[in-house]
């Protein structure tokens, strides 16, 4: 998904609109004859320095041009800063290296950032979206249980992810795919038959493949309550279909309580077995006929050890290497059944025919070999035209006292979403969550979730915003009223240039599909600030209030009111609730 820039958002963006003056400042050498015309300008970049002490910005500006330019890097490098030397916001234009340009800005530039962030509490949000609808399927786990740890992880990035492109102006949707077409929708029926039974006072054995934990108990005691005795000695005939809807409505009602406990809220539910018998599959699967996708015929046997039962059979296949993907797939086995892959099919077809620019899947890591035929399978739905960004979560390991914690009694042999939410509360969870890339493996550590310390990256933002607004009552006890920010101090300096990167972070995270960036950005805006409190322990002139002196209060307080607005707009993105105090 890209989107052109907004002159709106460049004004927010200070790093955009310093991109700006580079790009006039070289349109400037073109017109001059300094720099030949025809140039392209497109990997023209104005980003932070690697090491801060080089500067508030660099550009590799005269690094991409020189080869096309037919000129030193140095050269150019040396033009371009004396253009630039002559802005009123840039204090110096320092060349390095072969040919970087590092740029400091003027003190002024820095209160004007914390000025913005005070007039418009929209700070940071951008239209880079332009309004394309993208929907974000997240979830869908199978209907037949409480949703478990790794569940936990995919529902925190799926609805972070989505809030973060709510704030860069996508028309966001989130959908939850309910698997409810395959066979583990009948074994849970059997599953819960068996409860019912119990709940009419025998004895039941679980077998394998059933599902044992105790969350069915009460399911079979409500359809007692329904039905009464009226599948006591009957056949699965009788009763098999109705238990199953029964039980998928029970355990979606269960989903949607845990999805509400973690503070995820879907806009649509779809349903696997809508697309069973009204045509929708067979449609799909016409459409790549029509392509000439799809055709008769039978695989390669699987790479490695050839299974004992494996024989070459002829399929329905879809010609997915055709868009990218390593192998053909079947979408009808031999039997004339569909395969798992051909609903999937007909699901994204139908995402693509409700309109939807863009596609996002957040998958287990489980999933990971089902990628390429899903990029595939839109890829030829759409003729390209409609991206599909499939994001994997990787495993998350849960840590307790040292030890591994591996069993839920409630669910019979896992973790459940709610055994970590009541442990630890949705915002540690969900914060906690978002401390690794999606793709990374995740350690969940109880109690360092818990720890007050600055090793918790949890505790450390929701400390500093807590700080602030301690700070902001005590002035308002003493009739202190907010003024323009005055900074003055290196540290109050550096906090003014970490809240700049805001508007540049939050597009960069978008763009990527990466909300964890705002969780590690929140934490070094923090860090930041603990460092000038810190400061200010040992020099009374950097404390927010000053004792005696309101004026003087009165602009030391814009500086962390600032913080504050930023740390809330990235917490609402994460979906945590900024704290008012430490509990």
């Amino acid at each position: 998904m890209t989107s052109a820039g907004n002159p709106e958002d460049d004004k927010m963006n200070l790093f955009a609109h310093m991109r700006g003056d580079v790009l006039a400042a070289l349109d400037g050498l073109v017109a001059d004859g300094d720099l030949p015309a025809g140039l392209d300008f497109g990997n023209v970049t104005v980003e932070p320095p690697r090491d801060p002490g080089h500067g508030d910005m660099a550009t590799n500006a005269a690094m991409v041009l020189a080869k096309p330019a037919g000129l030193k890097p140095r050269d150019i490098a040396t033009a371009l800063a004396a253009r630039l030397q002559g802005l009123d916001h840039v204090a110096a234009a320092e060349v390095a290296g072969p040919g970087f340009l590092n740029l400091r800005l003027a003190d002024g530039v820095w209160t004007d950032t914390v000025t913005r962030i005070l007039d418009d509490e929209d700070y940071g949000r951008s239209a880079m979206g332009q309004g394309a609808r993208v929907n974000v399927e997240y979830v869908s786990a199978n209907p037949t249980g409480p949703l478990h740890v790794g569940h936990t992880r995919g529902a925190v990035f799926g609805d972070a992810l989505a809030n973060l492109l709510d704030y860069t102006g996508w028309a966001v949707t989130r959908e939850y795919y309910i698997n409810d077409g395959g066979a583990q929708v009948d074994v849970l029926a059997r599953s819960v038959y068996l409860r019912y039974l119990e709940a009419h006072g025998q004895e039941v054995a679980f077998a394998d493949g059933t599902y044992p934990g105790d969350y069915l108990k009460a399911v079979g005691e409500t359809l007692k309550d329904k039905v009464g005795d009226a599948y006591l000695g009957a056949g699965e005939d009788v009763w098999l279909a109705d238990v199953r809807d029964f039980a998928t409505a029970a355990m979606m009602e269960l989903i949607r309580e845990d999805l509400a406990a973690l503070g995820v809220r879907m806009d649509n539910f779809y349903s696997e077995k809508s697309l069973y018998g009204t045509g929708r599959i067979e449609a799909a699967l016409a459409l790549l006929d029509g392509k000439g996708l799809i055709y008769r015929g039978t695989l390669e046997p699987p790479k490695g050890k050839l299974p004992d039962d494996w024989e070459a059979r002829e399929q329905t296949l879809f010609k997915s290497t055709a868009h990218g993907d390593d192998v053909d797939r079947p979408v009808r086995k031999s039997d004339g059944s569909w395969t798992y892959f051909a609903p999937d099919i007909a699901y994204h077809y139908d995402k693509i025919d409700r309109g939807f620019d863009a596609l996002i899947d957040v998958f287990g890591a489980d999933h990971g070999g089902y990628v390429k035929r899903m990029k595939a399978a839109v890829s030829a739905l759409s003729d390209a035209r409609v991206p599909l960004d499939v994001k994997l979560c990787q495993l998350v390991k849960l840590w307790k006292n040292g030890e591994p914690f591996t069993m839920s009694k409630r669910a019979g042999n896992f973790v459940t979403l709610r055994d970590v939410v009541d442990e630890v509360g949705p915002d540690v969870t969900r914060f906690t969550m978002l401390t690794r890339k999606n793709d990374a493996p995740l350690d969940f550590d109880f109690a360092r979730a818990v720890e007050q310390s600055k090793d918790n990256p949890v505790f450390y933002v929701q400390y500093a915003h807590a700080r602030i607004r301690s700070v902001e009552r005590k002035a308002e006890a003493q009739g202190i009223v907010m003024s323009a920010p005055v900074l003055s101090d290196p540290a109050e300096f550096d906090v003014a240039r970490k809240l700049a990167e805001w508007p540049r972070l939050v597009e960069i995270a978008a763009r990527n599909h990466e909300p964890h960036r705002v969780a590690f950005y929140l934490y070094d805006l923090s860090s930041s600030f603990h460092s000038l409190w810190n400061k200010g322990n040992d020099d009374p002139s950097l404390r927010f209030i000053q004792e005696g002196d309101a004026d003087a209060s009165a602009g030391k307080l814009a500086l962390p009111r600032a913080v504050a607005s930023v740390i809330a707009s990235g917490l609402g993105i994460l979906g945590v609730t900024p704290l008012e105090e430490m509990r």
